[in-house]
């Protein structure tokens, strides 16, 4: 967590120290104004890519699927549209990879298998992924009898009894 505020408060550090580099090189005039046009165009894609999401939530809904991934990539434009509106050359950036649907794509992936799937599976206890032990506690567990032996997988080794038939005609 310490890290994800760390990096957040870094950003903005780039951001001021990459606009002042900046506006030595081409003055302040062309960094205003390249600002204004990053956030303008940033918004009409974010605006466009939230159209075409927004139709694909709707056609997956009507079909009966859930659209997860049309909802992770709602989600990431809104992250985006949020980037973009912060002055700053280096939060356009950051927008516009959360933006354009090919950069969009392999955050998204990340994002679900990083964060969405563990978290599901915490709050599940491994039924959203399936990864749900059976057979008692993983390993033999504290429920494991003394001198009994597991297998590679953490099954009890079976072995055979011998049964006696009961008359039960009485």
């Amino acid at each position: 967590m310490l890290r994800l505020i760390g990096l957040l408060l870094l950003i903005p550090l780039l951001d001021a120290l990459f606009l002042v580099v900046l506006t030595g090189v081409l003055g302040w005039q062309l960094v205003v104004l390249l600002v204004v046009l990053t956030a303008l165009l940033g918004v009409f894609l974010v605006r466009l890519e939230g159209r075409h999401t927004l139709a694909k939530i709707q056609r997956k809904a009507a079909r009966g699927e859930a659209p997860t991934n049309e909802l992770l990539d709602g989600a990431l434009l809104l992250v985006a549209g949020a980037f973009l509106l912060t002055p700053g050359l280096v939060t356009d950036a950051i927008g516009f990879v959360l933006v354009l649907p090919l950069t969009r794509y392999p955050v998204r992936l990340a994002l679900k298998k990083w964060v969405v799937v563990p978290y599901a599976d915490d709050k599940t206890g491994g039924f959203a992924t399936g990864n749900v032990y059976v057979g008692g506690f993983p390993g033999g567990g504290p429920t494991e009898p003394e001198g009994s032996e597991t297998d590679e997988n953490g099954f009890e080794a079976t072995s055979d009894v011998d049964f006696e038939d009961v008359d039960d005609s009485r």
